[in-house]
């Protein structure tokens, strides 16, 4: 009843390096795993899938020894297994379906996913296909895992895709927020370039919105599909965040995945730090404050509820807890403390405490008189994030009050004009954003 255990680093190891602390099954693994799942007649762990992969199919062809043909059933569905298979929350969509789930534990449906796709990555494998070109030109607007994905499904359906990148590197999120221990850059660009080898261009350092406009693309292109994710950091407004070390997650992510902040000859090294407070509990949080703990740094993470309502992955909370991360629960700031010279000498903090259940979530309250202070001299806020809308500012696209672009289907208020991943529906998950990128590519096929 127990799933196969993936051999991982030991924590005393992986905390001095940047290297991927899952290592991934071997076929003796991965095979010993596939064997447990039950073939199930009417799947729920497809139904568990945003992109709806056909799981028990591609874990039968592992059985089988047919790794080239799990791999093709895998990509019919989704054009990022290799990252899906690493950072997706399993947990909660395939796994959480499994009926192996209910008196044991459900199959490691992304573990075994992540096999198939690194077999075939690193086999140079390649999805057979017989593409019917079409004449039809589409712009992307984001190179993230809507803007991919949209682009991977057009292009196997003979669509002639571009895809418009305001970064120097492609892979929006993928390479720029999540850190190199939880997902490898290399496998990033490896599935980028299995969607340039369908024939997508990706037209990197081109700000949409100033370099060329959407009213552009609509001139030159048939459909545009906008997919700019919302990389917009949230903070609190409180006292003291203007201090010089006062950093957005996005801010240290980046510098740290995507300008090699960690490495001892970066141009753009993090200051070094004694003692560092990530304020926040999802995924985002869990992956600042575990990137700054691999730079030397006492580490603590502040949020305001308690461990049960942590919205991140469980397997981030476990790991990050093995690294020696300091969780400061029902804890919030108040102000950040700072000197005369503008920098961060610590955090007046008040304790939280839940109270009612409201919308599904216990509310959370403030104890009176509980204020006190804590040292530190880094302070990271990592609360989520909002769209940015340089891309659209020029153009006569429909914006809510939240922000997000308004959508009908994924079609926006302008003709031929498609949206949809985090600028539609603020910050989410990877394979939520991919789930659209299908859906606006399946959109664009029926026009």
């Amino acid at each position: 009843m127990k799933k196969t255990k993936m051999r991982m680093q030991s924590p005393s190891d992986r905390i001095n390096n940047f290297d991927e602390v899952e290592l991934g099954f071997n076929s003796s693994e991965a095979l010993t795993e596939a064997n447990r799942c039950l073939q199930c007649a009417s799947p729920r762990c497809v139904k568990g899938c945003p992109v709806n992969i056909e799981i028990p199919k591609f874990i039968k062809e592992i059985k089988e020894g047919n790794i080239e043909k799990a791999y093709e059933i895998i990509k019919n569905s989704s054009s990022l297994p290799a990252v899906c298979g690493r950072v997706c929350p399993q947990e909660k969509q395939c796994e959480g379906m499994c009926v192996k789930g209910i008196k044991g534990e459900a199959i490691a449906i992304g573990a075994l996913e992540r096999y198939v796709a690194d077999y075939a990555l690193k086999n140079n494998y390649t999805s057979v296909l017989n593409i019917e070109k079409s004449n039809k030109k589409i712009a992307i607007v984001g190179s993230g895992p809507a803007g991919l994905t949209c682009a991977g499904e057009l292009a196997k359906n003979g669509y002639s895709v571009t895809i418009y990148e305001v970064l120097h590197e492609a892979g929006g999120v993928l390479t720029y927020g999540i850190p190199e221990f939880r997902l490898p850059k290399e496998i990033v660009k490896k599935e980028i370039d299995s969607l340039i080898n369908l024939g997508v261009e990706i037209k990197t350092d081109v700000p949409v919105g100033n370099a060329i406009t959407i009213s552009d693309l609509q001139k030159e292109y048939d459909y545009v599909f906008l997919a700019q994710g919302a990389g917009l950091p949230k903070f609190m407004n409180i006292p003291g965040e203007e201090g010089n070390e006062v950093f957005s997650a996005n801010e240290i992510l980046t510098r740290i995945n995507l300008m090699k902040a960690y490495k001892r000859d970066s141009k753009t090294p993090i200051k070094s730090s004694k003692k560092a407070y990530v304020i926040g509990g999802g995924n985002v949080a869990m992956d600042a404050v575990r990137s700054l703990k691999r730079l030397g740094i006492e580490a603590h993470l502040m949020y305001r509820r308690s461990e049960e309502e942590l919205p991140a992955r469980k397997v981030e909370i476990e790991h990050a807890k093995e690294e020696g991360i300091i969780f400061d629960l029902l804890s919030n700031p108040k102000r950040i403390l700072l000197d005369e010279n503008n920098n961060v000498i610590g955090m007046e903090v008040v304790d939280m405490e839940l109270s009612e259940v409201i919308d599904g979530r216990r509310s959370v309250n403030e104890i009176v008189g509980s204020e006190h202070t804590v040292d530190c001299d880094m302070v990271v806020m990592a609360l989520g994030t909002s769209p940015n809308h340089e891309a659209v500012k020029h153009s006569n696209i429909e914006i809510n009050d939240k922000g997000l672009i308004v959508v009908e289907e994924l079609k926006t208020s302008l003709n031929n004009v498609y949206a949809g991943g985090d600028a539609v529906t603020g910050s989410a998950t990877v394979i939520l954003a991919m789930e659209a990128g299908k859906k606006a590519a399946k959109r664009i096929m029926e026009e």
